[in-house]
């Protein structure tokens, strides 16, 4: 017999749970205990549509990266796309090992045996003990579109997650689009996984759907239903993704909220919208005094990001873009030049900037354009070793004005060379 026909139409309200409503004005922001980070951006990352896929070397390297940024855990891939991206786990784990790296690996599967033996196999290939990430859709309109029910979905739980277990591996075990689950279908999802052996568990926020109430509202409702049955030691993870922007606040209210470990990838990137921006992450877990973190090599973290992926930084992307500790707006620059007058370097960083540039191992710049004052141009001079005559400033200011952008360093140094009569290679809005 083929399957029941089912209607064409439900409800929103009968495939869609709502954790958002229970509690949309209560949110708390207080310090967690404990702060575990796992960077995803070699698999969930690489799922961005837009990506060119990193060779080996660029994963290697990426991976040497996170222990100076306080990241411990790390997603290696997923071994049973391919035979080549079960190679380069392999190789990946062997190179933790090797070089004394201090990061957890694990690798994503489904609930099926045939993507529980390639992470088996890498296992047992690399030498290194590797976490199982093994996800299945827990929503009631996956469940209608899959044609699944809850019986299915916890025969399928207990079998591969035992399958997992009997053979060494350790299981984190991912209910796919929790955040508009059924809390029933949660509960017995996870208390099912946990009777079976899986060392943790993993709320995600597989479309972006929650705001940070939900997010705990979601946390609170699962810890309780684990301590009530005997597993509240069990710790859980938090995957977000961005679709509504919500992504770094929401892994805060997680944090906040009970869960132990926070995934992430570099520049946010992922499927659609993409994953938590663990960048973005790392800046506010150290700016809100929850982890103490050296960021000096952030930026070369998100670069090496861009370069293996192809995904560029934009100019205002946040902490790590070009302009993000640039200003060449007049009242901006005059204020920072102020500071700078008082002997300050904390007070220069800071004061018109809530993120220091010296958090990230950047500085502040002045540059010159069309919105610029004197400010501007004086302290572009300072900053190249000149003295600011009124010769040069009007000269500068003068072409600046004119100009339908801000002034690269050539077209600068070029109005200055036909100022003093040099000779100059640079096209610059020099002025008649």
């Amino acid at each position: 017999m083929g399957a029941p026909r089912r209607p064409a139409h439900r409800a929103e309200s009968d495939l869609v749970y709502d954790w958002n409503q229970l509690a949309p004005a209560s949110c708390s922001l207080e310090r967690p205990a404990r702060i575990v980070l796992n960077d995803e951006t070699l698999r969930d990352g690489l799922q961005c549509p837009s990506v060119r896929q990193p060779s080996l070397e660029q994963k290697q390297a990426f991976l040497r990266r996170l222990p100076a940024l306080g990241i411990g855990a790390a997603n290696l891939g997923y071994p049973g796309a391919s035979p080549a991206l079960l190679a380069d786990v392999v190789a990946l784990a062997q190179t933790l090992v090797a070089e004394h790296l201090p990061i957890q690996p694990n690798c994503a599967g489904r609930t099926h045996v045939n993507d529980i033996l390639p992470i088996l196999e890498a296992q047992e290939r690399s030498g290194v003990a590797i976490d199982a990430a093994l996800f299945i859709g827990s929503s009631r309109i996956r469940q209608w579109v899959e044609g699944w029910d809850l019986a299915y979905l916890l025969r399928t739980v207990e079998a591969a997650v035992t399958f997992a277990t009997s053979r060494g591996l350790a299981v984190m075990f991912v209910t796919e689009d929790t955040t508009r689950a059924h809390p029933d279908d949660v509960a017995a999802l996870y208390l099912a996984a946990a009777g079976a052996g899986a060392t943790r568990l993993c709320l995600a926020d597989t479309v972006g759907h929650a705001t940070p109430s939900g997010v705990q509202a979601l946390a609170r409702f699962v810890h309780e239903r684990l301590g009530g049955a005997g597993f509240g030691d069990l710790p859980l993870d938090w995957h977000g993704h961005r679709d509504r922007g919500l992504d770094v606040v929401n892994a805060l209210a997680a944090l906040a909220g009970g869960v132990e470990r926070v995934h992430g990838c570099a520049l946010g990137i992922g499927e659609r919208a993409g994953n938590t921006a663990m960048d973005l992450l790392l800046t506010n877990l150290a700016l809100l005094g929850w982890m103490a973190l050296d960021l000096s090599t952030l930026p070369e973290y998100v670069r090496l990001a861009s370069e293996m992926t192809g995904v560029p930084v934009e100019a205002r992307y946040p902490v790590v873009g070009a302009d993000v500790f640039t200003t060449s707006t007049g009242v901006h620059a005059a204020a920072v030049a102020k500071a700078q007058a008082k002997g300050d370097a904390w007070l220069a960083d800071r004061i018109y900037s809530a993120v220091p540039a010296g958090l990230v191992g950047r500085r502040q710049t002045i540059t010159v354009g069309p919105m610029s004052g004197r400010s501007n141009a004086l302290c572009w001079l300072e900053a190249h070793g000149l003295e600011g005559t009124p010769a040069r400033l009007a000269a500068i200011l003068e072409a600046a004005k004119q100009a339908e952008h801000v002034l690269d360093e050539a077209e600068t140094q070029a109005i200055l060379d036909h100022l003093e009569g040099r000779p100059s290679h640079h096209d610059a809005p020099v002025p008649a």
